[in-house]
């Protein structure tokens, strides 16, 4: 089923944008950048995450850790996504104890990918808070969950789907708002 571009929500420079302003919001509310770590839960997030880490680094002018979350096996539909679903690796080679965990992911929907991510975490240990930054929300919540910082919020409809491209992986830096066909 082909979908229908219907609007380039934003640009590189938009992105780029959007991720320092999070950056300076998640420096201006954790007053101890010692106590931060970021998580991106993969595979965009991940990316988003690393991005996001080094921004807070350059503002900052501090090291924090970054981690990367591999959720496939927590998700509540895994048997629907594929026959043999692909499990990567997760990589927090830090201790998330006490530690307050910046969750970064790019798109923000229904709330089901946020909570196997917390479920995911808490496989690692006991934060002392997490915090949730995605580039886009686009509303549409299923569960009781909602994001700390977002670079920008987008009303959309069912059935619309938001699809957020970036040069790592896709060769590009783009959000755009496609139609499913009626």
């Amino acid at each position: 089923m082909p979908l229908h571009e219907k609007a380039k929500i934003m640009d590189a420079e938009a992105v780029d944008k959007s991720l320092a302003r999070i950056a300076h919001e998640i420096i201006e509310k954790n007053k101890d950048i010692g106590e931060l770590s970021v998580v991106g839960i993969r595979t965009r997030g991940a990316f988003l995450g690393e991005r996001l880490t080094a921004k807070i680094r350059d503002i900052a002018g501090k090291d924090i850790p970054f981690g990367i979350l591999d959720i496939t096996l927590y998700r509540d539909d895994l048997t629907t996504i594929a026959e043999q679903p692909v499990v990567h690796k997760t990589e927090i080679e830090f201790d998330i104890h006490d530690k307050v965990i910046i969750l970064v992911d790019d798109v923000l929907y229904t709330g089901r990918t946020i909570r196997c991510a917390l479920d995911a975490l808490i496989d690692f240990g006991r934060p002392k808070s997490i915090q949730l930054a995605v580039l886009v929300d686009r509303g549409h919540r299923e569960l009781p969950i909602r994001a700390d910082y977002a670079g920008k919020n987008i009303p959309t409809s069912q059935k619309e789907v938001v699809q957020v491209r970036i040069k790592e992986v896709d060769g590009v830096d783009e959000v755009i708002v496609e139609e499913k066909p009626a």
